[in-house]
């Protein structure tokens, strides 16, 4: 039999955890160079804009962490549910309790940031992942730490050949351990802000202090702390949409820190980069935005008609593959030459331009797409 796995709970000087502050230091600049960025550019954005932006950023959020644990989402229900909790008039109204609770917990991690993290505070998030006792088929323990004799391990594969990744500490251990990061987590220290937000990611998950649902509780104080490092309670930027993006090699970075010492310099430059990618990501949705609005300022007093008006708007937003006259008959549900009059039409206003070859592989953008 092999030698048995020393994870870093075990570690004599766990959780004094070290790391190479001067290897960091680029990275470091980069990301708070970005941030700055990204606060200069909302600053160019109308107040109802912002609203929509941060709207769709905690909606992914919440999202994809969900994704994250093999779980799908209502997100219609979602998104509604978050903009009930900002105060966002969307004209979108779908009722699901499940929805609200998950809302409820992004909500308040960033809007109240600078309050304390509690342990009864982590018991209401908890509580509103699980608001019927169970995961899946399987009675949990909700809103409480874990309990029993049975070891808490993240295993994967077939019945019988199961690979074990990583065994937490035991459950009588979790309620000191439990204090002592909390403690941390709520006290002021000299560190990178961006740093204690990737100690505060492994610290928790290495306790895995819930039966379930830890990943998400990881990601939500892990967003708390990122709302503190900005100085502003609204999430522009997911972190684990770009997790979720990044998967495979979240879980074998995480599982390769758990096993290794108390030195976690690579899982910093990891967590910074997954930080530093999706703000350039939020950056140029933002730029994307920005240009949006001055297209539509530019032509506000140019009339189009309603099949236009979506069209253009579905275009700014992402639009799939090329746009075609067929595509534009199909998805207004008008004619071949109705689809071509719109376009043309466009076109002698500056607001679209042709692209392709001609005839039927004619393709259409936006000046500035």
């Amino acid at each position: 039999m092999g030698q048995r796995a020393i994870y870093i709970w075990q570690k004599q000087r766990w959780p004094h955890f070290c790391w190479d502050s001067l290897r960091l230091s680029t990275q470091l600049a980069r990301v708070h160079q970005l941030q700055g960025e990204l606060t200069g550019r909302l600053s160019l954005l109308g107040f109802e804009t912002q609203n929509l932006t941060q709207l769709e950023a905690m909606t992914e959020e919440v999202k994809t962490s969900s994704e994250i644990e093999g779980q799908s989402i209502n997100v219609a229900s979602l998104r509604s549910s978050i903009a009930r909790q900002l105060g966002i008039e969307t004209g979108e109204v779908h009722t699901d309790h499940y929805a609200d609770g998950l809302a409820q917990v992004v909500v308040d991690a960033s809007r109240n940031y600078d309050k304390e993290l509690t342990s009864n505070r982590l018991f209401g998030w908890h509580a509103a992942f699980f608001p019927t006792g169970y995961s899946g088929s399987f009675r949990i323990t909700v809103a409480g730490w874990r309990v029993g004799e049975e070891p808490m391990q993240v295993v994967s594969g077939p019945m019988g050949k199961e690979t074990i990744h990583y065994e937490a500490p035991p459950s009588h251990m979790v309620p000191a351990m439990m204090q002592e990061f909390i403690e941390w987590v709520n006290n002021v220290q000299t560190i990178d802000s961006i740093v204690k937000a990737a100690i505060a990611h492994i610290w928790f998950v290495s306790i895995h202090p819930f039966d379930d649902g830890n990943g998400r509780l990881t990601r939500t104080i892990t967003d708390m702390l990122l709302a503190r490092a900005d100085g502003m309670p609204h999430r522009y930027y997911s972190v684990s949409a770009q997790i979720c993006r990044e998967k495979k090699s979240y879980y074998d970075i995480i599982e390769r820190t758990q096993k290794s010492g108390l030195d976690v310099t690579m899982w910093i430059e990891w967590f910074v980069s997954i930080v530093e990618h999706a703000l350039i990501r939020a950056l140029d949705k933002l730029q994307r935005v920005i240009q949006k609005h001055e297209y539509w300022q530019h032509f506000a007093s140019v009339n189009i008609n309603a099949r236009q008006q979506r069209i253009v708007n579905m275009l700014w937003d992402g639009f799939e593959g090329k746009l075609t006259s067929s595509k534009w008959a199909k998805i207004n549900k008008c004619s071949q030459d109705t689809a071509l009059r719109d376009i043309t039409d466009l076109i002698a206003k500056g607001m679209l331009l042709k692209s392709g070859e001609g005839g039927r592989s004619s393709n259409y953008k936006l000046p500035q797409g």
